[in-house]
């Protein structure tokens, strides 16, 4: 039998309400002995008095929910108690829930649980540790259709063909024994042609969800004093980069997230473009250079660069002319025209439309494993080669959904969530 668990699902206190979720065979034990009366209603919040055991202290009033499983969140008895959260009542309601028996929960310990009772897969859990990392419309958008069982819903369809394949070509090698057949029969051929399409493409949408997972990489380059940490400061709306008049400040590659009409986006000020003899500042420098290199676009503030800072001082109006933004991240002049222009090119490079399949790394490997082995099917000659191959791809989508993985992958997925979660 596991053991009851608990942890503080909300913010950390202060804060209005603080949410302390409990799973496991004793949860609605130990919340009937924490209140000491009738539980309520499943599913529904009855405001209850929450008392220490050991003395009978009242520690809280609190709304109290409770979930039977297998109808709940990991498959368990689960509960919720809506504390006010305050730093004192949180720490009494979670020692006196320790004091009844339950533990601490780990990190991804509810997850994992709803895993392994079959209420999630590994794919939807994947997708929950995104959502729950969001934070533009478009990491939102993916991390849900992923939740909701978007790739599961394709692997499982993918098995089942893949067990009607294995079942003829096997039906076939039964045959082959008895001399009747020798070859595989075009119709599984043409199966095993018309699944591997459909897998190359959920494969295919990996690089669009690599970026909406990652964010698009805008690099600001030019000379030393252009304005770059200015420009970056001003985007970001709040100060990040030292600025100071002094050449070379910029010595590393400096990162703030940008959220670009609900795209997500990584702005990068790189050190000033200069020849130099100071190794740490060389150093910059080639960083610099090599981010550059591989950003989705770069802000160039240098000479014959398409963007020209500082017109505060040079007396020029902000907007756009000859292709180049005139703007003052200084004052903020021209400043608009570059936030919606960025904008517009963000929903450019990653339009709206049907969400992505395949969104991680492990899932590309995976998905990518299960394809080559069913080409490696359709090019087969020998029904047995054909067989074993088709068994390899579905092993492979076992891995994917967590139905076949070793233990050491299980932790390192779960290990991503935070406690209570």
């Amino acid at each position: 039998m596991s053991r009851t668990i608990f942890a503080l699902s909300s913010g950390p206190p202060p804060s209005g309400v603080a949410v302390i979720r409990l799973s496991g065979p004793e949860s609605l034990e130990i919340v009937r002995q924490l209140t000491g009366a009738r539980l309520p209603a499943p599913r529904e919040a009855r405001l209850r008095n929450l008392h220490r055991p050991s003395d009978g202290q009242l520690l809280d009033s609190a709304l109290v929910l409770t979930f039977p499983g297998p109808s709940s969140f990991t498959g368990e008895d689960s509960a919720e108690l809506h504390c006010h959260g305050s730093p004192s009542v949180v720490a009494g309601v979670q020692q006196a829930l320790a004091e009844l028996g339950a533990h601490p929960a780990e990190a991804g310990e509810f997850t994992r649980r709803a895993f392994e009772t079959g209420r999630l897969d590994l794919t939807q859990a994947e997708a929950l540790s995104d959502l729950i990392a969001a934070e533009t419309e478009a990491q939102r958008d993916q991390a849900l259709s992923g939740a909701g069982g978007r790739l599961r819903h394709r692997a499982d369809l993918w098995r089942e063909q893949l067990i009607g394949l294995m079942a003829l070509s096997e039906a076939e090698l039964d045959f082959a024994d008895e001399g009747d057949v020798g070859e595989i029969s075009p119709s599984v051929r043409a199966g095993m042609s018309g699944l591997a399409a459909h897998m190359a493409a959920a494969l295919a949408t990996a690089p669009l969800a690599e970026r909406i997972r990652s964010g698009l990489t805008i690099a600001i380059v030019g000379p030393p004093n252009a304005g770059k940490s200015s420009l970056l400061n001003a985007l970001a709306r709040r100060d990040v980069a030292i600025v100071t008049p002094h050449a070379g400040t910029t010595r590393d590659v400096l990162e703030v997230h940008l959220d670009l009409a609900g795209r997500p986006a990584v702005l990068l000020d790189t050190a000033g473009l200069r020849e130099t003899t100071d190794p740490i500042e060389a150093e910059g420098i080639a960083r610099a250079r090599a981010r550059a290199d591989s950003a989705d676009l770069v802000l160039n503030l240098g000479p014959g660069g398409n963007l020209v800072n500082k017109i505060d001082e040079s007396g020029d109006r902000p907007g756009w002319r000859d292709g180049k933004l005139y703007l003052s991240a200084q004052t903020g002049a021209g400043l608009p025209e570059l936030e919606s222009w960025l904008a517009d090119w963000a929903q450019a490079q990653i339009p709206k439309g049907e969400a992505a399949v395949v969104t991680t790394a492990r899932q590309q490997a995976l998905v990518a494993e299960a394809l080559a082995r069913v080409e490696e099917a359709a090019a087969q000659q020998d029904p047995v080669l054909t067989a074993e191959s088709l068994r390899s791809a579905a092993h492979a989508l076992g891995r994917l959904t967590g139905q076949i993985d070793p233990e050491a992958i299980l932790g390192a997925i779960f290990l991503r969530f935070c406690i209570g979660k």
